[in-house]
């Protein structure tokens, strides 16, 4: 299964020139990993940074920019998780603009608990649900 958002560029995420400055990409994808932690894995990012104490910074973060996005364009985002550990979970996305690849990011986020932000082991609610979004390998 995967996990779907669509985001409308607007002149926030532009640089003078039209198109999207590459860093709002971040900003976009850390968006859609909030939404799917909500709207997936049945909890927020306000009750775990908040009233948990607890966090989920992202760890590694790679990306590959195919083609550049203008103001006005609506892009789809897929999230997929690629491996599932005790503490931490390696997402996929792809970014579409009408079946155009606009980027592919990587990244892997670690949850961390407490004030000393050591890694800890995620829920079983939330790893249940998180197993759903594993990636199927496809044959070798």
């Amino acid at each position: 299964m995967v996990f779907e958002r669509t985001i409308k560029v607007i002149f926030q995420h532009c640089d003078p020139a039209g198109i999207v400055f590459y860093p709002r990409y971040f900003e976009m994808i850390n968006q859609v990993t909030e939404e799917w932690f909500e709207q997936s894995l049945g909890t927020s990012f306000v009750e775990i940074h908040i009233k948990q104490g607890d966090a989920v910074p992202t760890a590694k973060i790679e990306t590959e920019f195919k083609k550049p996005s203008k103001l006005g364009d609506e892009l789809l985002f897929t999230l997929q998780v690629t491996k599932l550990g005790r503490s931490s979970v390696h997402l996929e996305f792809t970014v579409t603009c009408e079946d155009e690849l606009r980027l592919t990011s990587r990244s892997v986020i670690v949850y961390v608990k407490g004030e000393d932000k050591k890694p800890a082991s995620w829920s079983q609610v939330i790893k249940k649900q998180m197993e759903f979004f594993l990636k199927e390998e496809g044959p070798s």
